[in-house]
């Protein structure tokens, strides 16, 4: 049930239902009838029209929806339909959808601007529960969450029985070294200790994907390394930080730069000829391009 449905309908002490009908739902039903608590003009249960709208929108059946948002509008019931929208954009919308503004938008104006009830207001909840219905639902949040909670009880039961757990979570123990060692740079405590400090975070943790950086980006990103005069970055390490991540294995390394050890000096000598003869315009631009 929504917050919305929890703050109009309780239960007493004897067990019978108690509801806070709002002012503007009340009055008489399209056949000339006092309407009863929580009845929209229609002479329905706006409990069953309410749910009928998110499973109108779920299902991708905009007639329903739009006659369902136009119900509970024009009975008085304005914010029930809100309420559910906003839940729908919660449980069942994709994320990143633009749709969720859309229904935001939609809102304020009904609600703000002009009567919920009135023409105006009971367009703009035709036209949200439409673009609801139109957009592209799922349930990959409420999967997610459902998922993510049980793995979390079999855990904490395998670990009452001393066992390993049948299922774990996607990022197992999150040690460093392992698969997600990216992540123990010098904003955690770990990667503090380990000394992990720009260069780690430049060259591991600041990377993005797989789409990479634009030209533009990594353009920028690079005559910005070779410009900071606290840290030194090789040939490899430019390459490294704006490398896209596999989208096969995001947390992978790229084959064009390896973690930096201390050379040895005959190592060190060669890194220096090494730089020396490469110019600016192949390391990504020169000082004027910078400025420019």
């Amino acid at each position: 049930m929504a917050d919305g449905d929890d703050r109009q309908a309780t239960f007493g002490s004897d067990g019978s239902l108690e509801t806070d009908t709002t002012p503007d739902a009340t009055g008489e039903n399209d056949f000339g009838e006092s309407k009863e608590p929580n009845e929209t003009d229609g002479g329905y249960s706006r409990y069953v029209v309410s749910s009928l709208l998110q499973k109108a929108v779920r299902r991708s059946d905009e007639e329903i929806a739009a006659w369902a948002a136009w119900e509970l509008a024009r009975s008085g019931y304005a914010w029930n339909l809100w309420d559910r929208l906003n839940l729908y954009v919660v449980e069942d919308l994709r994320a990143g959808s633009e749709v969720a503004l859309t229904i935001e938008r939609y809102e304020e104006l009904a609600t703000e601007r002009w009567d919920p009830a009135e023409w105006k207001g009971r367009l703009c909840a035709i036209h949200a529960a439409l673009a609801a219905a139109r957009a592209r639902s799922t349930r990959e949040a409420s999967n997610a969450d459902a998922y993510f909670s049980a793995v979390a009880e079999v855990r904490a039961e395998a670990r009452e029985r001393g066992e390993e757990p049948a299922h774990d979570f996607p990022v197992g123990d999150l040690e460093p070294e392992g698969p997600y060692d990216a992540v123990f740079d010098g904003h955690t405590g770990e990667g503090a200790r380990r000394d992990r400090g720009t260069h780690f975070f430049k060259t591991h943790g600041g990377r993005v994907g797989p789409e990479g950086e634009d030209e533009q980006s990594a353009r920028w990103q690079r005559l910005a390394m070779r410009l900071d005069e606290e840290t030194d970055y090789s040939p490899a390490d430019l390459d490294r930080a704006v490398e896209p991540v596999d989208p096969d294995n995001p947390w992978g390394e790229p084959s064009t730069g390896t973690e930096r050890d201390t050379p040895d000096d005959g190592d060190a000598a060669d890194n220096d000829a090494d730089a020396d003869d490469q110019t600016d315009s192949d390391r990504t631009g020169s000082l004027t391009d910078f400025s420019e």
